[in-house]
């Protein structure tokens, strides 16, 4: 089964994909590393943060992995981008 998210995108991702936010569609049951793979083929741009971004799925940070995330109709998915600051 597949259900509807928003996406997400602050700081540094959302300037990358051009886009605050956006509905897509997603399976149900998902790794969140195909997550953020789908996110990229949306915009390929946001491949230059891949390897210090995380995910937040309703307020929770999950890490770009294998393990499996359940998503809902309505589910907010984070796109967090790394911090910088001093």
């Amino acid at each position: 089964m597949t259900c509807q998210v928003v996406l997400l995108y602050f700081a540094k991702s959302s300037e990358l994909a051009g886009v605050r936010s956006e509905t897509v569609t997603l399976p149900q049951e998902i790794t969140s590393r195909d997550v953020w793979d789908k996110i990229v083929a949306l915009h390929p741009r946001l491949s230059a943060i891949k390897n210090s971004v995380l995910l937040a799925v309703r307020q929770e940070y999950v890490s770009i992995g294998d393990d499996i995330i359940t998503l809902r109709t309505g589910d907010e998915v984070a796109v967090i981008p790394p911090i910088s600051g001093g």
